[in-house]
């Protein structure tokens, strides 16, 4: 089991990386799972990052960062967008399993935010629920020319939901303060699903 105690954000997020290359070369450290690891999990968990990612059937985080089971606290919806509940989740991670690193993994081609696109530039209005979904992205998105090229617009768009649901967390009282403490770190993403590339924002 990985002890978040043992591990700064700085080096799980260096851990993450290094998943994602194994990924890419198709070199996965956890093929399989051993039952002794099994039983030592039902201890307890002790995830060294807390995921946020798209519901998107194409990007699961523990496959993608090659990560063993108990080493990543995953929540994901469509769109990774912050509800209550998941807010409820990601201050759960934060506040009793303490995980040192926070990432907001978005994806290319994401249909949630492209439906967001969609209800900004041309008023479409999905189902109803489908429709909470996008209105939880339409603040972030950012304005866009309309001269710019589909593609261009939504991988812009993808990126700015990434940094909308990062500042929605770094604006919660218990970010501010696991930031002050020096003991959290919180980063973005965007999984490119031709390539296998997770692209970390700066």
């Amino acid at each position: 089991m990985t002890h978040t105690s043992r591990m700064s954000a700085d080096a799980a997020l260096q851990e993450l990386m290094a998943g994602n290359q194994r990924f890419l070369r198709g070199e996965p450290r956890f093929p399989t799972m051993r039952r002794e690891i099994l039983a030592d999990l039902a201890k307890g968990q002790e995830p060294y990052a807390t995921i946020l990612g798209c519901s998107d059937s194409r990007v699961p985080p523990e496959l993608i960062f090659d990560a063993g089971l108990g080493a990543l606290f995953v929540v994901r919806v469509a769109g990774n967008v912050l509800s209550p509940e998941i807010s409820g989740s990601i201050q759960y991670a934060g506040v009793h399993l303490r995980t040192p690193l926070f990432v907001v993994l978005g994806h290319d081609g994401c249909g949630a935010v492209q439906a967001a696109l969609d209800a900004k530039l041309h008023g479409v209005q999905e189902r109803s629920r489908i429709q909470v979904v996008v209105d939880h992205i339409l603040p972030g998105l950012p304005d866009i020319a309309p001269h710019t090229p589909a593609s261009m617009q939504l991988t812009r768009a993808v990126e700015a939901n990434v940094r909308w649901s990062m500042r929605q967390i770094l604006e919660t009282p218990e970010a501010q303060a696991r930031l002050a403490e020096g003991s959290m770190k919180l980063v973005g993403g965007i999984f490119e699903i031709a390539s296998g590339q997770v692209r970390f924002l700066s």
